[in-house]
């Protein structure tokens, strides 16, 4: 297909014949297309990448105090449960103030259940 003769004529594009547009410059004897491309612009935004870093360091600070709460309020189940429990505690609020809300959540919701049992039911065994 590629070897046949074409049945129509090739334009050459640059040496092309008259089409007749007419502007205030004169007569346009070409037939070329032109245009032009256009990127968006980008925006390197330098305070977001600080305040990002900013937050992934408070996020791992949190992380570490609310590990600590769950230890300590888990280690009050067993342990001096008013001492630990209380310490889980206040961790615990310490942690969901610096991000780390669900190991927060649970130091505190720990914390309560072991100061609740060590004062009002263990007595009773």
């Amino acid at each position: 297909m590629a070897d046949q003769e074409r049945e129509y004529e090739d334009y050459d594009l640059r040496n092309a014949q008259e089409i007749g547009e007419k502007n205030q410059y004169g007569t346009a004897d070409y037939t070329e297309e032109t245009s032009a491309e256009l990127a968006a612009p980008v925006s390197y935004d330098r305070g977001r990448d600080i305040e990002n870093e900013k937050e992934d360091e408070t996020d791992t600070a949190g992380r570490g105090i609310g590990i600590s709460a769950l230890v300590l309020s888990i280690i009050s189940l067993f342990v001096l449960p008013v001492l630990f429990g209380a310490t889980g505690i206040v961790l615990g609020f310490i942690a969901r103030a610096r991000g780390a809300r669900t190991l927060g959540n649970w130091a505190i919701g720990i914390g309560v259940v072991s100061i609740i049992v060590g004062m009002f039911i263990l007595p009773f065994f």
